[in-house]
């Protein structure tokens, strides 16, 4: 399998799985949103601890310490994705689903602009109809709203940021998304530590030890993802993964509408259409490559 091929593949895994997330938050209530996103932070350092000390020497893994530039990158990515995933499971939590899903619908446009306007990459003609109908969807949705929600936007623009980080750094997904989570592990482990204390943490809101049980999944639940959409970005290029992103939003619009019961208008499955003949466009095109 090419290279490019390989990461067309992340892509398609890493949003499969994001886009089923939601059953997994929704299974976490009530513990709050606030105290899960600590918990995501410090079990997947933990998760990439493990697997990064399994691939890489002590010299391999301390190397971007030496690099003050790279350091400070991996580092602002590391923000980036926590803001969005503070802004992502809060959003879930508090039944805005379909809202996630718009703002995920934006983010692949955005990213493919940073692909083609930042990093150059190479449009064929399948890819540039493609993109054209993939934004004439979401220009539904922004139209009709007339103004984007917040949750949406902030959603999109953090992600596609940490999407362009990511192409930038050039670094292997695994070593990156470790220092991401293990820069602010130590601050997070800091605060689980005081609400557990305060009575306010996972243990004092699970309504049963099952959900202990499962919130221990989170860091798996994440990091896997994440170091997909990483190898996804090196080796497929932005637009490719911009457009597959597509998926993760699809699949939580019909969790949002036939599990969650979140109401639904006809001009969000106009959009929808919309955007799936477009990535129809995408997928003969990559055939025909």
């Amino acid at each position: 399998m090419s290279e490019r091929r390989q990461g067309i593949l992340a892509a398609v895994i890493s949003n499969v799985i994001w886009g089923f997330l939601p059953l997994y938050w929704h299974a976490l209530r009530p513990i709050e949103s606030s105290v899960l996103i600590f918990y995501r932070i410090v079990l997947s350092a933990v998760v990439c601890w493990f697997l990064a000390r399994r691939k890489y020497t002590r010299e391999e893994l301390t190397a971007p310490l030496k690099d003050r530039r790279l350091f400070l990158k991996l580092l602002a990515a590391g923000v980036l994705i926590t803001l969005n995933w503070s802004l992502y499971i809060w959003a879930v939590n508090a039944d805005h689903a379909i809202e996630t899903s718009i703002g995920y619908y934006i983010e692949p446009v955005v990213v493919c602009l940073f692909g083609v306007l930042v990093f150059h990459d190479k449009l064929n003609r399948w890819n540039a109809w493609a993109f054209a109908i993939a934004a004439a969807g979401v220009a539904v949705i922004v139209l009709y709203y007339r103004s984007l929600p917040l949750i949406s936007l902030g959603l999109a623009l953090s992600f596609s940021l940490y999407g362009a980080m990511k192409k930038g750094l050039n670094q292997p997904a695994l070593l990156s998304f470790f220092y991401e989570t293990v820069l602010l592990s130590p601050f997070a482990l800091i605060v689980i530590l005081w609400l557990e204390a305060t009575g306010r943490g996972a243990f004092a809101m699970a309504v049963s030890p099952w959900q202990i049980a499962l919130l221990a999944l989170a860091g798996i639940c994440t990091a896997t993802p994440l170091i997909l959409f990483g190898e996804s970005a090196n080796k497929a290029g932005l637009f490719a993964t911009g457009l597959i992103g597509y998926l993760s939003p699809t699949i939580t619009l019909f969790l949002s509408i036939f599990v969650f019961h979140e109401p639904f208008e006809l001009v969000q499955f106009a959009a929808f259409a919309i955007i799936w003949v477009g990535l129809g466009f995408f997928t003969y095109g990559e055939l025909k490559e």
